[in-house]
């Protein structure tokens, strides 16, 4: 036998194996679970190789994996219905980074990858999927593959082609673009491919045995810093083998022997994403005997005050009741009408016909609400079941309105305090470098729509440092002077918004208006077919906060900024799309665009930008596109009762300036886009489901 032909032989064998396998029914119900654990690098699949298989749609999983010289950070999202996205982290143990710098620790290798479904399993064909590796940068663990995955349970047989990593040679560095050959070149794809392939067996609902062929040929991926040092020649096996458990529902483990001389371990774990960690409830109004001597818009307003709302006003013109109020309390919109309708519920007379609901930001409405009064209770009193109240309210964007109705309950003050935890990636002096802490803010609201707001944050656990030099146009590549520090005054500003009958929105703020930037800012907002649509603009002109004088500026340089401003909704797919157009803070011109995906109050988001960067002389920020990942997470998730508090987590470049704008405090088209008509009932539906 030729070497050639004991090299064919393995992978001929395979397939002949997988063949018939595919060609059979699959039985009634056969999807993708229980087969969509991770594999070494986080992407559903086997140990190297990935399968058709992808993560049920809005859960995620984070983890971490290692098999020698490789240590594997993941975190997956399922992010639409047959798409899931893996960020991560390849770290060669025993191997330098950044040139020898021991304060970097070894080697590091950040990357994400994408698998899409393009074909559901069916009874007689297998499932289709395109897994794309690290398309972007310098692609070291780049591949792209084509796999078919087909079940016969407990069987899930799995066999593709790959290139770059799972191929005949690595890929070449693609820099700032992103590059996919299996798309734009598929010729050489095919001729730089390799086969793969694997089966999954579930011995039991806990219990999983898998077996693999993997092409990886170590000793060609010379692009690898780990090569040299551990692969001068061909591993001693293609063959892997492991287990994996399920002890709990969201705990996975796995342990395997790889490359025929190589102990494997993963531990993940993995949730549904907004879905509270504990019930939410809110306990429901009990009425005192002294409330209830008192007239009727009284005891209704003491009702709403104590389950968590504020600027009450009630009236009645026999017939309709009408009921404006700020909702201090709850995350979404239609949860906060739900729990205003059943505390009034009781109260209603008997000659009312229909109840109106206007909410408020500020003083300002936002969103308005209407139902049958028949819809809240029934004769003798008795409260209408939930569903049929939910499928009777009807909801919309609140228009211009001046108040008629007298004002009780007037929140002149708001605090705050929440949790933060920012990180910082890639920098010379450490890989991690963190801190956490809470943010705290008071608030005051003189007149409708104006907020004059104090924002202090502390960090005791910090290690934020940098051994970069700020870049040619310092807008935040200096930004560790002022993340190091320990208390922070964050902010210091009063921040005006007007609402006009178009309706047209507007904001205008000055003061200390974030962390590194202090000056003047402005926006304005037109939503457009019920919301759909979102145009605007904004503009500003600030100077650079010192970092060590909490009232103090660095110097005498002014930045300014004018973008155009849209946002597409697509509630169809519970996503959005947001653009700026224009200058940014370093003058540079171009685009910025993000996309986010809702997930029962969960945003998840990522952007790119494309700036003209010939106006930085320093070779970090030529040609360098900002880019980034953001989470949202309400607070509500945690803490068993409602709160519309949010958590944001980002994880991006500190040390750029390109396409960089202000942190604002409130942006109108989250003020305002929040309450769009096209996305309440969304809202509706999520609420629902989140508080499960």
């Amino acid at each position: 036998m030729t070497r050639r032909t004991a090299v064919l032989f393995p992978r001929m064998l395979l397939a002949l194996a997988l063949l018939p396998a595919a060609l059979l029914p699959s039985p009634a119900g056969a999807g993708d679970e229980p087969f969509t654990g991770p594999n070494n690098f986080g992407v559903t699949g086997l140990f190297e190789t990935p399968t058709a298989r992808v993560m049920p749609e809005n859960r995620y999983r984070l983890g971490a994996a290692q098999v020698r010289p490789y240590r594997y950070y993941f975190g997956t999202v399922g992010l639409f219905d047959r798409i899931e996205v893996n960020g991560r982290v390849t770290q060669a143990i025993g191997v330098p980074g950044l040139d020898n710098n021991t304060a970097y620790g070894s080697f590091k290798d950040k990357a994400v990858d994408a698998k899409f479904q393009f074909l559901k399993e069916g009874k007689y064909l297998p499932a289709l999927a395109v897994a794309v590796s690290d398309p972007h940068g310098t692609r070291i663990y780049a591949s792209q593959a084509i796999v078919a995955s087909k079940q016969l349970f407990p069987f899930d047989f799995s066999f593709g082609f790959g290139n770059g990593r799972l191929g005949k040679q690595p890929l070449p560095e693609q820099g700032e673009g992103i590059k996919i050959e299996l798309f734009t070149n598929p010729a050489k794809w095919a001729r730089e491919a390799l086969p793969f392939g694997g089966i999954q067996y579930a011995a039991a609902p806990w219990l999983s045995l898998l077996a693999e062929y993997s092409p990886i040929r170590y000793e060609r991926q010379t692009t690898d810093p780990a090569q040299k040092k551990y692969f001068p020649a061909a591993v001693r096996s293609p063959y892997n083998f492991g287990a994996r458990v399920k002890p709990l529902r969201w705990l996975e483990m796995g342990v395997s022997w790889q490359r025929g001389n190589e102990i494997g371990v993963t531990a993940s774990v993995a949730f549904d994403i907004g879905r509270p960690l504990v019930p939410v409830h809110d306990p429901p109004y009990r009425e005192s005997f002294e409330a209830s001597r008192e007239p009727l818009p009284d005891r209704i307003a003491f009702a709403l005050a104590d389950v968590g709302f504020s600027d009450i006003g009630v009236s009645s013109d026999g017939f309709t009741l009408r009921i404006d109020a700020q909702n201090d309390r709850y995350f979404f919109t239609p949860r906060a009408v739900e729990v205003l309708l059943a505390t009034v519920a009781p109260f209603l007379p008997p000659n009312v016909e229909y109840v109106r609901v206007q909410l408020k930001e500020n003083g300002i409405p936002a969103a308005e609400a209407a139902v049958p009064a028949s819809a809240l209770s029934r004769a003798g009193g008795d409260l209408v079941p939930t569903e049929r109240r939910r499928e009777a309210t009807g909801f919309r964007s609140a228009g211009f309105d001046t108040p008629i109705r007298a004002i009780t309950h007037r929140r002149w003050f708001d605090y705050g305090l929440k949790p933060s935890f920012e990180t910082f990636l890639n920098d010379p002096s450490g890989f991690f470098k963190y801190r956490v802490g809470l943010a705290g803010s008071l608030s005051a609201f003189p007149w409708r729509g104006g907020t004059a707001l104090l924002g202090i944050e502390g960090y005791p656990l910090n290690n934020i440092s940098t051994s970069n030099a700020p870049l040619s146009i310092p807008v935040r590549s200096d930004v560790a002077e002022y993340k190091k520090e320990q208390i922070t005054l964050g902010r210091l500003l009063f921040d005006q918004v007007v609402a006009t009958r178009e309706p047209a929105w507007f904001r205008a703020g000055a003061g200390l208006l974030e962390t590194m930037f202090g000056g003047v800012d402005a926006e304005a907002a037109l939503p457009l077919w019920n919301g759909r649509v979102l145009a605007g603009a904004s503009g500003s002109l600030v100077r650079k906060r010192a970092p060590d004088e909490p009232f103090g500026f660095r110097g005498n340089d002014h930045f300014h900024t004018a973008l155009l401003l849209g946002r597409l909704n697509i509630p169809e797919f519970d996503a959005a799309i947001d653009a700026k157009w224009g200058r940014f803070l370093a003058g540079d011109r171009g685009v910025r665009v993000a996309v986010s995906k809702f997930i029962r109050g969960v945003t998840l988001s990522a952007w790119y930008s494309a700036t003209d960067t010939g106006v930085f002389t320093d070779p970090f920020n030529r040609g360098y596109h900002d880019k980034g990942i953001s989470v949202e997470i309400p607070i509500r998730l945690f803490t068993g009762r409602d709160s519309k508090t949010a958590y944001r987590y980002s994880l991006s470049p500190w040390t750029r300036d390109a396409a960089q704008d202000i942190d604002r405090y409130q942006s109108l088209f989250d003020r305002i886009g929040r309450n769009a008509g096209v996305l309440l009932d969304r809202d509706r539906r999520s609420v629902y489901r989140s508080s499960e």
